[in-house]
């Protein structure tokens, strides 16, 4: 079949004519003008509603979304178990990082009893002196007393590596605990064993290293390296095959909800499959015991028509709304550089339908609702760029500044006191400012805007910056200037914003019509590839045909659509190949 553009639509020589005709009194978008009509874009407003927690002195930004809270009252319960050298320490501690689980560990437990000199502690001292198994019903009682403690109801658990055997997960279901998710990290035997006997222990500074993987910074360290006890090939032997005795025992009792995870692979990797799992059970809960959400509710999947311009009011409404919900979650989980990328054909400005109109309303949908609540936000527009021959600004964001300054912003208090408009820079940020909404950033011929954004966000801190449609690629001028000089540092600055939000049509390359597909991620959810069919009626809708957990490659949109496996696919060659090097 024919490949697919991941651009949305050719270059036309006629993009530079910017639609600014949902300026227009008689447009159907939105009202953008001041008006003697107040609160018109309260319809928009009052489809979420949250509670912003503001900090003034450190600026953290705490979103407490009323819909989201009490969905998410019933916080995560997680257990994880691996064999030794799995890599299970290290997620414990990602998961604790990132989802605030409290960290339970039977080991733990058992050398705090002890030295508080519990009851408990006493009696399982008893034991652990005369070289004997603590007894299960011992164990249990401390996991069971530790789980009652209010921060882990508040805040959820992390049972690491337990329970071990089935008597014990038994004990657990009498009690009433139950996870939400059993993790079993797997990895070959004989990669375990490698990781194990190849450990080296420094006596110093009781830190953990590895001969091949994870070596000493120093020959004085190297030297006084020693193996551990438990680090010989034979016992680690015994140890892994005691671990698959009583893993093989709990399988059954928690296969209903247990994920094995392919833990062979770099930490950073495991634990993104593992933060997914964790967040989609997060987001079904709030899914399913949210009956209010308005997202939920009115969802319908992806508009059709898309092709039909201008796009009705209920399609922008759609997409601004879907814009916010994956912003506020994504704020939410802690992040703050944030990237959404939208291309709707009115959002598209290398589509001769581009409006300007569309891109001020979405800013303004997402300022409003954090504002609704009492955060200030600085909306920012880059200025003019360069010198000489080289200054101006790109024509996409001609005008804007004008344009946001006489939008209809509601209340006339609103604009000033809780909507600031700014440039980009590190000058731009005052110390009132909550958060930052930067409006298409973007480099034009010969000049970066990179530079600036840097200093924007490194005096931003913590607070979140939320790039809309930005283009952080270099656009060399005939000098070559931004092919070469820091081209590598500037890319790798782009990198760092987080995708919150992507929506993007696909077409036969060279093409605007007929629309094919699209490709869609709503933080946290995965990429999800559409194709756009024709119903029997006549009608049109989109259909899930993938989803990906990174966002896909040009070969893996064209396989998906050509109804390849990911098993079958191969490396493209010939011109689909070249055509694919060009669109990656």
């Amino acid at each position: 079949m024919a490949s697919l553009s991941l651009s949305s639509a050719h270059f036309s020589s006629s993009r530079s004519s910017v639609s600014t005709s949902s300026l227009s009194p008689s447009s159907p978008s939105l009202p953008l003008l001041r008006s003697p009509i107040r609160h018109r874009h309260r319809s928009l407003r009052r489809l979420t509603s949250f509670s912003v927690v503001p900090h003034r002195t450190s600026h953290s930004f705490s979103i407490c979304n009323s819909q989201i809270r009490c969905s998410v009252a019933e916080p995560l319960k997680v257990m994880i178990s691996g064999a030794p050298a799995s890599g299970k320490g290290t997620q414990c501690e990602l998961i604790v990082q990132k989802f605030g689980l409290v960290h339970i560990s039977t080991g733990d437990l058992l050398r705090a009893e002890v030295s508080s000199g519990t009851d408990i502690g006493k009696r399982a001292k008893e034991f652990m002196n005369s070289g004997s198994l603590v007894p299960d019903e011992i164990v249990i009682a401390m996991v069971a007393g530790r789980l009652s403690r209010e921060d882990a109801k508040e805040r959820g658990w992390l049972l690491d590596g337990f329970p071990r055997s089935f008597a014990q997960a038994q004990s657990l279901e009498k009690l009433n605990v139950k996870p939400d998710i059993f993790l079993l990290l797997e990895v070959p035997d004989e990669t375990l064993i490698e990781r194990c006997v190849g450990r080296r222990l420094d006596p110093v500074t009781g830190k953990i290293y590895h001969i091949k993987n994870y070596p000493p910074e120093s020959d004085e360290i190297k030297e006084r390296l020693v193996t551990r006890p438990d680090d010989t090939e034979e016992k680690v032997k015994a140890r892994l095959q005691i671990y698959k005795e009583n893993s093989e025992a709990i399988i059954s009792a928690y296969s209903d909800v247990m994920v094995k995870i392919d833990a062979n692979r770099p930490k950073e990797v495991v634990f993104e499959e593992t933060q997914t799992l964790l967040s989609q059970i997060q987001l079904k809960r709030m899914i399913k015991t949210d009956k209010a959400s308005p997202v939920q509710d009115k969802w319908r999947g992806i508009p059709t028509k898309l092709n039909n311009i201008p796009h009705s009011r209920d399609i922008r409404a759609y997409f601004y709304e879907d814009v916010l919900q994956a912003t506020i979650r994504s704020i939410k989980d802690g992040n703050s550089r944030l990237r959404v990328d939208i291309n709707i054909p009115e959002l598209n400005p290398e589509m001769d339908v581009y409006r300007i109109g569309t891109l001020m309303e979405l800013v303004r949908a997402l300022a409003l609702s954090f504002t609704d609540d009492g955060k200030r936000v600085k909306v920012c527009v880059q200025g003019s760029m360069g010198e000489g021959a080289l200054a101006g600004m790109p024509l996409q964001l001609a005008g804007t500044r004008k344009i946001l300054e006489y939008m209809d912003w509601g209340d006339d208090e609103t604009l000033g006191t809780f909507v600031k408009l700014g440039a980009i820079g590190g000058k731009e940020v005052d110390e009132e400012d909550d958060m930052f909404i930067l409006v298409a950033p973007q480099n034009a011929v010969g000049n970066c805007i990179i530079d600036d954004l840097q200093a924007m966000t490194n005096a931003a801190g913590k607070r979140p910056v939320i790039l809309i449609n930005p283009r952080l690629k270099d656009l060399p001028a005939s000098s070559g200037i931004m092919q070469t000089m820091g081209r590598e540092q500037r890319l790798e600055y782009a990198l760092t914003f987080d995708n919150c939000y992507v929506f993007r049509l696909l077409y036969y390359l060279g093409t605007q019509y007929p629309i094919i597909g699209a490709l869609r991620m709503a933080y946290p959810y995965r990429y999800e590839l559409y194709k756009r069919v024709t119903e029997e009626n006549g009608k049109e809708k989109y259909v899930v045909i993938s989803t990906y957990s990174e966002r896909p490659t040009p070969e893996q949109i064209n396989d998906a659509f050509s109804g390849k496996s990911r098993e079958q696919s191969k490396k493209s060659s010939g011109f689909w190949g070249f055509l694919s090097s060009v669109l990656s």
